[in-house]
């Protein structure tokens, strides 16, 4: 083998551990100061809000705020001066008081040199910023200004301290990246060598996996002894997956095709019985006018326009009926395109009551709405419409009492529910759950009276069941709502 797994092992880690001390020590050297200064600028501000709030309230002669005073100066290494309006000295530090002194008067006579000095924050009652000492060539950072009580202050920290601080760090961080690396590499060493004895072992088990005695996958990266092992035992995985996504295809498409070609037989077989017995009154209809026509059973002009206008009748139904069944068997088979997209079902609700407002009052009825607008749904909106006009043209020939028809349309929740109401008698309950069936019909001679096939609200549950929406009848004491909700 070219490469070895120890070797590239040990070049791996060894590797990974100096890009990470690497990194760490590159984003000291860019970061390290700036957290440092960042953070003195903290304790300053802190050590600002705490003055201003004691010179506020009156509590800087109290013996806390002296505790406090020592705490910021010595722990935290910062240096305060404050004096008020009139010069008298009202707090100072033990360090570098004088010169504290001496530059808060420069502040105030407008007497500082700016070119040494880098604002890094500024309000109307500070200013904090970056300075630097032309004497000695010292760096500080340093906040002066007034507080809310009026007085003057100055406090100041030093930044060579943290310059010191950062490049320690850096040597130390060095020698310790240097040693760990060495270190590391040697024990990463050692260890390969116990690694790669039982891998090769497990090579040879692998060969004898390849007779579908499954139980492993690996992807391979080189040409080392664990490579060996994932060669044997992508064998076995690909033999697998290829045999049994092979018998699982095979054994769902047949059970598909067996569950598809029994449900076409069975529906083939309903669909007949019920087009047959559908038919059979309207087409004995036809033939016995039709015969009486031809027999001249009426020779007046009278009787023979009612049987042609019964023939035609008959007829007209037979063709509403057959357009009916070809609509329901392209929503049952899923042959009929389904195009979902967001549209304003209150105005195709509208448009639908318009269409239908002149039938309604043929009929006698009343029509009303109350109806949101907009609402927007998700669906397909010429299924809705054929489903509203179902509703509608159902409402419209079981209108009795008032005579009323109300559509409604509002929003619940995150759905939209459309309904139709009617006047007239309720749907007996043991009927409820039969009436979408294909050719079920409550009251057969009210059916038969104004030409209902009994598919209508079976091309409804079609429909919806389509657009995954979800349908639904209700009795009332004075009349039935169908409703639907998208």
């Amino acid at each position: 083998m070219k490469h070895s797994f120890r070797r590239q092992l040990t070049t791996i880690f060894t590797a990974v551990m100096a890009g990470t001390l690497l990194l760490i020590f590159f984003s000291g050297a860019v970061f390290l100061e700036r957290y440092y200064i960042a953070d003195k600028k903290k304790q300053v501000m802190e050590a600002y809000e705490k003055f201003n709030t004691a010179a506020r309230e009156g509590t800087m002669d109290t013996e806390s705020f002296q505790e406090s005073l020592q705490s910021f100066s010595v722990t935290d290494n910062i240096s305060i001066f404050v004096m008020s309006t009139d010069g008298r000295i009202r707090l100072y530090s033990t360090r570098n008081s004088e010169q504290l002194k001496f530059q808060l008067w420069d502040y105030i006579l407008g007497r500082e040199s700016v070119e040494m000095n880098r604002i890094l924050e500024e309000s109307p009652n500070y200013v904090l910023r970056q300075s630097l000492d032309p004497l000695r060539g010292l760096e500080s950072l340093e906040m002066i200004g007034t507080l809310d009580s009026g007085d003057y202050f100055i406090m100041k920290t030093p930044l060579e301290s943290i310059r010191d601080s950062v490049m320690i760090s850096h040597r130390f961080y060095a020698m310790i990246g240097i040693a760990v690396i060495m270190i590391s590499a040697v024990i990463i060493y050692l260890f390969s060598r116990k690694v790669t004895k039982p891998v090769m072992e497990l090579a040879d088990i692998s060969k004898r996996m390849t007779d579908l005695d499954f139980d492993a996958k690996f992807e391979s990266k080189g040409k080392n002894e664990i490579d060996l092992l994932g060669e044997h035992m992508n064998q076995l995985s690909q033999k697998l997956e290829n045999t049994i996504s092979e018998l699982k295809t095979a054994n769902n498409e047949l059970r598909r095709d067996i569950e598809q070609k029994e449900k076409i037989d069975e529906m083939r077989k309903e669909f007949l019985a019920n087009v047959s017995h559908e038919l059979k009154t309207p087409l004995a209809l036809i033939q016995g006018y039709a015969e009486g026509i031809k027999d001249g059973i009426s020779d007046d002009p009278e009787s023979r326009e009612y049987y042609l206008e019964v023939i035609m009748d008959e007829a007209g139904k037979m063709n509403n009926m057959v357009k009916k069944l070809l609509t329901l068997n392209e929503v049952e088979f899923g042959q009929d395109t389904i195009s979902l997209e967001r549209f304003n079902v209150a105005e195709l609700i509208e448009g639908v009551a318009h269409s239908y407002a002149l039938f309604i009052e043929q009929k006698k009825g009343k029509l009303r709405l109350n109806i949101q607008n907009p609402l927007y749904v998700w669906s397909d909106e010429l299924k809705i419409e054929e489903v509203l006009t179902n509703y509608i043209s159902n409402a419209c020939n079981h209108l009795e009492g008032e005579r009323i028809i109300e559509i409604k349309a509002e929003s619940i929740k995150d759905k939209v529910r459309i309904s139709v109401f009617n006047t007239g008698k309720q749907i007996p309950e043991e009927d409820l759950e039969r009436i979408w069936e294909k050719f079920y019909k409550v009251d057969k001679a009210h059916t038969r009276e104004y030409g209902g096939s009994g598919i209508g609200l079976s091309i409804v549950k079609a429909i919806m069941e389509s657009v995954d929406g979800i349908y639904g009848v209700e009795n009332y004491n004075n009349g039935v709502e169908f409703w639907i909700e998208l």
